[in-house]
Formats: structure tokens, C-alpha cells, sequence
């Protein structure tokens, strides 16, 4: 008999001693980006109050994470990633879940979250989950003098020049 590919896989907080196997998962996942050190994103999460790492393990292998965490009014989460030889088996739902879950525990009762506007899977896969376009623009400010990285805009998008 095969075994159900919904099985449910262990989630738990990561640990220092997780974080090369989470960056090389966020590595598989295509995650990382150039202008984010993940170690020190790790490490931050880690030693908040309000935030935290979940890693999903699956037959002794960690194969999903998340950093999740909160402003003391609406969570938030970072870094969602399942390896990919591992998609496709509900693993992403789970370890979203785990962070839902992490929230509630906090008091927190919403959770907002950013995707890039060219990632269709992934906007289909949180829209799937529940989640919907809430109307609002995001927008941003480095506060350690490093320049910003440029986003080019949406077809038809007005830019500032």
C-alpha cells in the first residue's frame, strides 16, 4: 500500500543548529537574494520576542520552514519554503499552518504577507489556502544606508521619474 502523500510531517521551532540545513533549503528553493544575508535574517528572527523559525522535518530531513512573527497587531511571514522534491504533498499548507498556529498562540489574530506580483504560483497557492488580495500597495525604506534594490514596474504601471 502506498503511503499517503498528505502524511503530516513534523513541525517545530528551528534551532541554531538548523540554520546551514535552512539556508540550503531557502538555496534549492531559489529564496535567497543577493542584498539578504539569510543567516543574519535567521538570527534576528530568533532572538525576537515576537518572532520565531518553524521547520517542517519529514523522515528525519527538514524540508519546509518559515520565519513568522508579529508587530503586536498583525503577523507576518518570511521565507516560506518546501524543498522541491518535496511539493505537491500538502507540506506547504502544513507549514503554513504551523505559523497560523504560532500566531494564535500569540494573541494574533490576522496575518499579512508579501508576494512578488510575477509569482502566480505562489499567489495561487496562498489565494488556495485562503488567503486574498487585500488592495494595498507595500512599500518600503532601507534603514541601514545600503541602496535599495530597483524594481522595475508592472506593464502599464506609472513610474516616478
Amino acid at each position: 500500500m502506498m503511503p499517503d502523500p498528505r502524511e503530516k510531517m513534523q513541525i517545530r521551532e528551528l534551532t541554531n543548529g538548523d540554520i546551514e540545513s535552512v539556508i540550503s533549503l531557502w538555496t534549492a528553493c531559489g529564496l535567497t537574494r543577493p542584498w539578504n544575508n539569510p543567516r543574519e535574517d535567521i538570527e534576528f528572527a530568533l532572538a525576537g520576542a515576537a518572532s520565531t523559525g518553524l521547520v517542517g522535518v519529514f523522515d528525519g530531513v527538514i524540508v519546509a520552514s518559515v520565519l513568522v512573527g508579529h508587530d503586536g497587531h498583525r503577523g507576518a511571514v518570511y521565507y516560506v519554503s518546501v524543498h522541491p522534491d518535496h511539493r505537491g504533498r500538502g507540506l506547504g499548507g502544513q507549514i503554513m499552518e504551523g505559523a497560523e498556529n504560532w500566531l494564535r498562540s500569540q494573541g494574533v489574530w490576522k496575518l499579512n504577507l508579501l508576494v512578488r506580483q510575477a509569482n502566480d504560483d505562489v499567489l495561487k497557492f496562498y489565494d488556495a489556502l485562503g488567503y486574498s488580495d487585500q488592495a494595498c500597495v507595500a512599500l518600503g525604506k532601507r534603514l541601514d544606508g545600503r541602496p535599495d534594490r530597483h524594481v522595475p514596474a508592472k506593464e502599464g504601471q506609472k513610474t516616478k521619474e
